[in-house]
């Protein structure tokens, strides 16, 4: 059975959101920590850390990790006519991420199984949004959200040196 989630980055990329289910009820909660860093926390409703995400220091590669631990790596897969991400995953091996080229929905695969749907839901003029739908028994939503914020993390990362000029 599949499970709809939806979540929202902040404007300046710092701060606590509400994670919500399709029933509009809090679930969690996604700690943004800073505007200047891009390390992001998922938390249960009592504030407990339930996964974390962050770049690997002086890397584009995208690191989640769980009681201290890391479980996972995600990386960008250069591609011309799509958008394509790696996620490896220390217990369950490689997923695979995709989205057509000018698209705001992605699927997450493995082994050609569709394990999660994600799409950008807002964002022009205002803090970007997500829909996740979970339709996997093996990825918790908090790796999964993890994962989504990594891909997004990575995008506006890569829109930053783009405009910088290197």
């Amino acid at each position: 059975m599949s499970e709809t989630i939806y979540f929202t980055d902040n404007l300046f990329s710092s701060g606590i959101t509400t994670i919500y289910s399709d029933e509009k009820v809090a679930i969690g909660n996604l700690d943004l920590k800073s505007a200047f860093t891009s390390n992001l926390a998922i938390l249960d409703l009592e504030g407990n850390q339930i996964c974390e995400g962050k770049f690997k220091t002086f890397s584009n590669k995208w690191v989640i990790s769980k009681n201290g631990e890391e479980i996972g790596e995600l990386k960008q897969k250069f591609t011309f006519l799509k958008k394509a991400f790696a996620y490896t995953s220390y217990k369950y091996g490689l997923v695979s991420i995709e989205s057509e080229a000018f698209s705001k929905e992605y699927h997450l695969y493995q082994s050609d199984e569709v394990i999660a749907d994600f799409q950008k839901v807002s964002g022009f003029f205002q803090s970007s949004s997500f829909q996740l739908i979970n339709h996997s028994k093996r990825f918790t939503n908090a790796e999964l959200i993890t994962i989504v914020m990594g891909i997004h993390m990575i995008t506006k990362r890569n829109a930053t040196a783009a405009n910088s000029g290197h």
